[in-house]
């Protein structure tokens, strides 16, 4: 309250997917400590009830849904469920996602589908169902999607990865047209090198390390609390004249 000023989400209620870590986990954090209720959708349950754990600690009123998000069934379910516990959805981040390194010339069809499955459609499924329910209370709302700057940069052995996430992003532009007469809002958020459980193997890799640091101005990799405020603007009454947008946030990785 005191002190949010123009990104007080007093009363807002956000879903973050995949949100029991990494990244979705700083996105929620952030929500949280600008006054907003935050619906975690995740797949593992003990991973769930350790991030709402730490929501509750910085004093949000926050619940966690089982979800997997590129089952139609799962998100039409959940979508009735967090509505039920909190009333509505204001917004909500897609950004439960999966990478799986794959040379090229070996990437099977059904891991090529897998990681489609999750990195799109899930968004997909994800904002059909906030959006219809955003259109029919009227109040508008807010649609974002976790990105990559691999949608951008040759990503070699994660062609599927990048592909999926270029997809998203030609989603949010799609929809921030289709959706603007209701006062929705999508945009996407592109991390650079973060932090997290899926870049533990990169960020282990000295030579990759050094190479990722050496082209980052910011000299370091980021973490989950440097996505926290982006989410709190892009969730906020501030961006309402923000959408179709792409925000990057990279330590200027993406500069040179």
């Amino acid at each position: 309250m005191e002190g949010r000023g123009l990104f007080d989400l007093e009363g807002h209620v956000a879903v973050v997917t995949g949100g029991s870590r990494g990244i979705g986990l700083g996105y929620a954090k952030g929500l949280a400590r600008h006054g907003a209720c935050v619906a975690i959708w995740a797949r593992d349950q003990d991973r769930i009830n350790d991030a709402v754990g730490q929501l509750h600690e910085l004093g949000a009123k926050a619940e966690g849904f089982v979800c997997e998000v590129s089952e139609e069934d799962q998100v039409v379910a959940q979508t009735q469920a967090t509505i039920e516990r909190f009333g509505k959805i204001d917004s909500l981040f897609a950004n439960a996602g999966v990478g799986v390194p794959s040379r090229f010339v070996d990437m099977s069809v059904d891991l090529w589908n897998q990681v489609m499955a999750v990195n799109l459609v899930g968004p997909f499924l994800c904002f059909r169902e906030a959006a219809k329910h955003m259109i029919d209370r009227g109040e508008g709302g807010k649609l974002i999607a976790t990105a990559s700057i691999g949608a951008n940069f040759g990503s070699p052995m994660q062609e599927h990865y990048s592909a999926s996430k270029a997809g998203v992003m030609a989603l949010v532009r799609g929809l921030s047209v289709e959706l603007a007469r209701y006062d929705i809002q999508a945009n996407a958020i592109l991390p650079g090198w973060i932090e997290t459980d899926m870049t533990t193997g990169a960020r282990s890799w000295e030579k990759f390390d050094q190479a990722v640091l050496h082209r980052t101005p910011a000299r370091r990799w980021g973490g989950p609390a440097d996505l926290e405020a982006v989410a709190v603007y892009l969730a906020s009454a501030s961006s309402r004249f923000h959408t179709g947008d792409v925000l990057v946030v990279d330590g200027g990785y993406s500069i040179f």
